[in-house]
């Protein structure tokens, strides 16, 4: 079986950051499947540990 990877939608004002409820700025798909969405403050505490987990980080900040 193929299939295509495609980036995740654009996060939205309705989504929010796992850990605290603000907007959420970053999304971190993990090896799993699952995702997580942070915020910019808790994107940067958790940063290291989601690079050894190998998650790819979809940052919104970098588009503006």
């Amino acid at each position: 079986m193929t299939g295509t990877l495609t980036s995740p939608s654009a996060l939205t004002a309705a989504d929010r950051c796992d850990r605290c409820g603000a907007a959420a700025l970053v999304r971190a798909v993990l090896p799993t499947g699952g995702e997580l969405l942070f915020c910019g403050h808790h994107a940067r505490e958790h940063s290291a540990r989601l690079e050894q987990m190998a998650a790819e980080l979809f940052d919104s900040r970098a588009e503006n």
